[in-house]
């Protein structure tokens, strides 16, 4: 078996261990945003194993599927209001990769939407996650800068490696964000009397 793009492979291999990590210590406090690592995982691997052994259309169109049902589950999972939204989102994201385009830059597009939704839910009711999410976002940013302009430190390390480097830190600064908060919401308030 020849493998295509091992560092490739190996990086999404190494997301989709952290992003499964982080869900299940995610499960049973913040469910939506367990989803939706468990969704990152699953697309980690997927594309992971597209660059890596198996290069098919289908495989890909699979990956950019579960990347975007992990953006759904993020933003639906960061207030009930979006809830709607990212369903709306969803359907046509999903219509869109399916039938029309399934290059990443409309991963990308989907998620960095739904990244600056959660920023401005995060801002709207600052609490000790909006540090950790607005972090996360930063990073995300520039894991996709990186990303699309095809930085590349080295031939064998390539610009989808080192965007898997840096959505690693994203990915566990987003995950503190989750676990803040549900610290936060599970706080008890302390009314005046």
């Amino acid at each position: 078996m020849t493998i295509h793009e091992p560092m490739t492979l190996a990086t999404d291999y190494m997301l989709t261990i952290a992003a499964a990590v982080f869900a299940a210590m995610l499960w049973r406090s913040n469910r939506m945003w367990a989803l939706a690592f468990v969704f990152t995982a699953l697309g980690s691997f997927l594309g992971g194993t597209y660059h890596g052994l198996l290069q098919e259309p289908w495989l890909w169109k699979l990956t950019v599927l579960a990347i975007g049902i992990a953006s759904f589950f993020l933003l639906a999972g960061s207030g009930r209001a979006l809830a709607v939204l990212a369903t709306i989102k969803l359907v046509a994201y999903s219509t869109w990769v399916i039938f029309f385009n399934d290059e990443f830059e409309w991963v990308i597009a989907d998620y960095g939407i739904t990244l600056l939704l959660v920023a401005g839910a995060a801002i709207v009711r600052p609490d000790e996650s909006t540090k950790w999410i607005l972090g996360s976002i930063v990073v995300s940013v520039a894991g996709a800068i990186v990303q699309q302009q095809g930085i590349a430190p080295h031939r064998h390390f390539n610009h989808n490696d080192l965007y898997h480097v840096i959505q690693l830190v994203a990915l566990w600064l987003l995950y503190r964000g989750g676990v803040a908060m549900t610290s936060a919401t599970a706080r008890p308030t302390i009314r005046p009397t």
